[in-house]
């Protein structure tokens, strides 16, 4: 029988951004501290996604600001100089992640398998995790525990959430009617819905007797979308675009008794808190991207989106593939929403009868 490799001491995962796939991180983190206990994790990251995951025990996380281009990869190889871990996880394929990953002193340098890789991938790992198609990004993401021996049989997130936060997101509002939370934006346009659909979903859920919360950023985007929601609804609503932090951010999703959302990192973060999740899909294909624990309630149009802009069934395309084009969230109407607003209260008819 062959022996079994030693545990690692120290590992380094990388992966700078974005909040909803840091999120997609947390399981991967916690299967290796329950399988090494006392493992000394370091984890390079963006600086909001350090905001959100501030906080993680057992993790020490190391800065990188994507502006700072290569001095600021000199800054990290010295902040690293005299290290070396037992093994990098190589978890984002994006150039500059890429680059950046060379600067870590690393004994074994686990990337993703041929298929995922682009930007020169190849040249900076020496193993590869398994080739699967057809699986979620968190899925894809936990499979590099499996060089080093392990399976991810367990998907846990355990946001870290301040018990202040928590009272934050609970002075917002007092009222128990259940709450459609809308959080409208992504930091990739061309996945946002338009706000006048936003508005008739609203105004539908509030004819059902629901509460209804805008959420958002402090950009100017998510501040023009909210007003252009405000505007287009008859219904009140609570505007809270622009008034959280990071930190308050996962709270504020937890108290929603459906959160309203395009692919992004608020869809994730709900998911991670346990809410449910209405998702918008057409630019991206959910069973690969959308809410990772319940997809019932999401609106898929990415088939047609593939047939209109691409030519091709969502089958015949390259796992992963985006269609952020023009006018391609049209292809979500409102009578989708509403529809996918209705299989919920079909389906919690205690929430229905409140």
């Amino acid at each position: 029988m062959p022996v079994a490799p030693s545990p690692p001491r120290s590992i380094c995962l990388l992966r700078l951004s974005a909040l909803g796939d840091v999120t997609h991180v947390l399981p991967l983190v916690h299967t290796l501290q329950r399988a090494w206990p006392g493992i000394a994790l370091t984890w390079i990251i963006g600086k909001g996604e350090h905001r959100l995951l501030d906080g993680l025990g057992g993790v020490e996380f190391v800065e990188y600001d994507k502006r700072s281009g290569l001095p600021g990869m000199r800054a990290l190889r010295r902040q690293l100089h005299g290290r070396r871990f037992d093994a990098l996880l190589q978890l984002q394929v994006a150039l500059r992640a890429n680059l950046l990953s060379a600067v870590v002193p690393a004994t074994r340098r686990i990337g993703y398998d041929h298929a995922r890789s682009k930007d020169l991938h190849g040249l900076f790992v020496n193993e590869r995790i398994p080739d699967r198609s057809g699986i979620h990004v968190l899925d894809a993401i936990g499979s590099f525990c499996e060089p080093l021996g392990l399976r991810q049989a367990e998907v846990a997130w355990n946001l870290p959430v301040p018990d202040a936060a928590r009272a934050w997101a609970r002075a917002q509002w007092s009222d128990d009617r259940p709450t459609l939370l809308v959080s409208p934006c992504s930091s990739h346009v061309l996945r946002n819905w338009r706000p006048e659909r936003y508005a008739a979903l609203a105004d539908h859920a509030a004819a059902r007797g629901w509460q209804v919360v805008l959420c958002g950023g402090r950009s100017q985007l998510e501040r023009d979308t909210a007003d252009a929601i405000l505007a287009g609804m008859h219904a009140p609503v609570l505007d809270l675009v622009g008034k959280d932090t990071l930190k308050q951010l996962p709270a504020l999703l937890e108290r929603a008794t459906l959160v309203v959302t395009p692919d992004s990192g608020p869809m994730h973060i709900a998911n991670a808190m346990g809410a449910k999740v209405l998702g918008l899909h057409a630019a991206s294909n959910p069973a690969r991207s959308g809410p990772y624990s319940d997809r019932r309630y999401c609106v898929d149009r990415y088939d047609d989106a593939a047939r209109r802009f691409l030519g091709k069934p969502a089958d015949a395309l390259k796992w992963g593939t985006k269609i952020e084009r023009d006018g391609v969230m049209d292809l979500v109407t409102v009578d989708d929403g509403i529809g996918a607003f209705e299989r919920f209260l079909a389906d919690h008819p205690d929430v229905a009868r409140r």
